[in-house]
């Protein structure tokens, strides 16, 4: 049976026990269908050997080694993960374009009695359908964009905002990255999978209230924002908050703290800024690190790094207006309070 998918929202509401990627495991770490599962029926090293046969040897043969181990594997998973499955369970399974490898496998669960159903078209139906939601589709509900210089707490608010009921968009939690040369959280997803979890967050608003975003460039990290996205960014209007570089280089010392506790690490962002801030500055800043005077550190990064650049995006983005809320610390209680002050204002517009 075939499972049609013309929305990203029809397979929330199809009613599958489980979605199963049956691609090999490359094509499973780089994207994939949201809560899918990865059952390969053919691995890298099994599905590189079969293409290889496909082309220099023969079709046939191809077909006769890859419907072996498609057999094989399928065995494995049905007496290993798939054990416990009882009569009842319906699963969606999918491959790269819908084809031989789900079709197959589906054909064995369907033996045992499983009502499995294949998604048409694979993975590739559903990348359309992400890449239309965001390279093709205005952002459904007026964007606010949350603006304010490095170390004013920014991604706390927003998660504060979400948290009194405001619709929020998290570029950096969905990127992994805090958005600046010193950010980086570890490993950030590929492209592919940050446009997925994007488009389902864009997906599920509700367009009639507006979503706050964080004032971010066109890229985080090495992912970039889809251009519609970033368009609404450039000419919403724009919420600042606005504190003193002492508490903001505070908030930074304890945001930062990964760094604060990894010299190796903090080398390394810093030896980034040497094309923009020359050698001799950046070593001074590691000899602030070195000598554990972090906040001085943040201060100097805020006053020569980060304020100047702000600017620059800032004169770039433009937006449609600007309402400041101000404040002289950044702690959690000034964080909730400065969430709810925000939450307020949207509500009451």
């Amino acid at each position: 049976m075939v499972f049609r998918m013309n929305r990203l929202s029809d397979l929330a509401g199809a009613g599958f026990d489980s979605v199963i990627d049956v691609r090999a495991p490359s094509e499973y770490a780089e994207d994939r269908v949201p809560g899918a599962i990865s059952l390969p029926v053919l691995s890298d090293e099994e599905r590189a050997r079969v293409g290889t046969i496909y082309v220099q040897e023969s079709p046939f043969l191809a077909r006769k080694i890859g419907g072996a181990l498609v057999a094989r594997n399928a065995a494995a998973h049905i007496e290993g993960p798939l054990a416990g499955k009882d009569g009842g369970w319906r699963p969606l399974v999918y491959c790269w374009r819908g084809g031989q490898r789900s079709g197959s496998f589906a054909t064995i669960l369907a033996q045992i009695g499983w009502r499995v159903e294949v998604l048409e078209g694979g993975y590739q139906t559903y990348r359309r359908l992400v890449v239309r939601r965001l390279y093709d589709t205005p952002v459904p509900s007026r964007v606010v964009l949350l603006d304010g210089n490095t170390g004013t707490a920014k991604t706390d608010v927003l998660k504060a905002l979400r948290d009194e009921g405001v619709q929020t968009l998290d570029l950096e939690g969905l990127a992994n990255h805090r958005g600046s040369a010193l950010g980086g959280r570890g490993a950030q997803p590929s492209q592919k999978a940050f446009e997925s979890a994007l488009a389902a967050e864009i997906d599920a608003l509700d367009p009639q209230r507006p979503v706050v975003v964080e004032a971010e460039s066109s890229r985080v990290g090495r992912l970039n924002l889809p251009p519609r996205l970033f368009a609404a960014m450039k000419v919403a209007e724009r919420i600042e908050i606005s504190a003193p570089v002492e508490a903001r280089a505070e908030y930074l010392t304890k945001a930062y703290s990964d760094l604060v506790t990894d010299k190796e690490a903090l080398w390394a962002r810093l030896d980034r800024l040497v094309k923009l801030q020359g050698c001799e500055q950046v070593e001074a800043w590691k000899a602030l690190g070195a000598a554990g005077h972090h906040r001085e550190l943040a201060e100097e990064l805020i006053r020569e790094h980060y304020d100047p650049r702000y600017r620059k995006v800032r004169e770039r983005i433009g937006g449609s207006g600007i309402t400041t809320f101000e404040t002289g610390s950044l702690e959690p209680d000034d964080v909730l309070r400065l969430a709810r002050d925000i939450a307020g204002q949207l509500n009451g517009s």
